[in-house]
């Protein structure tokens, strides 16, 4: 079982790469998001991987880091993610905005990833929001644009208002998702008690 590849980076596909490991070249399935985040051409490279073996094929598939391998992994346990549509859904968001998707059951964001259709984008928020909240990514994911000017304050203030939620007897995950929506419509200067405040309007929603 192969679970990293380092080597030469020797080819580069709409969708894949291959890894050149002492003259061995590996096909290596990748996502956009992946592909982007690679070297030039003939730079060295190393990927996370996760190894598919089938009957008529092994297929392996390349990660920058091993949080999006589990995203990888974690996605093709709901019924009608494959491989193909989590690297499509990899390619358009990273991990974090992913997170605050399922947390916040944004199933809207889900639907722009080719072959991902309303019943599936619900599938994926509907079981994977227990899963998300247990997972250790702090505690609240704020999208691409919030998190590069989040300070330290401003993401304990989120984690401060889901225990007050918490300890309010909503579970866990209904709680991390309205501090997420919260936290999306306030920005990230938002005090604990707004958090808190317009949460509660979430869950009462």
């Amino acid at each position: 079982m192969i679970a990293k590849l380092t080597g030469k980076l020797d080819e580069i596909g709409d969708d894949w790469v291959i890894v050149d490991v002492g003259g061995v070249g590996y096909l290596v399935f990748c996502s956009g998001r992946s592909l982007r985040n690679l070297p030039e051409k003939g730079g060295i490279v190393s990927l996370h991987i996760e190894t598919h073996v089938r009957e008529d094929h092994i297929h392996l598939y390349g990660f920058e880091s091993v949080a999006a391998r589990s995203w990888f992994n974690l996605l093709q346990t709901v019924q009608g993610v494959g491989a193909k549509v989590a690297l499509g859904i990899l390619s358009l968001y990273s991990g974090d905005e992913l997170t605050q998707i399922v947390a916040a059951g944004d199933k809207t964001a889900l639907t722009r990833v080719s072959g991902v259709g309303p019943k599936v984008a619900g599938r994926i928020t509907a079981e994977l929001k227990d899963k998300v909240a247990k997972m250790d990514l702090g505690p609240v994911a704020f999208s691409a644009e919030v998190s590069a000017t989040a300070s330290k304050p401003a993401q304990t203030a989120a984690g401060d208002a889901v225990s007050a939620l918490v300890n309010l007897g909503y579970g866990r995950a209904d709680a991390f998702g309205a501090v997420a929506a919260a936290a999306r419509t306030l920005g990230p200067e938002a005090s604990v008690e707004a958090l808190i405040t317009t949460g509660l309007k979430e869950l009462a929603a």
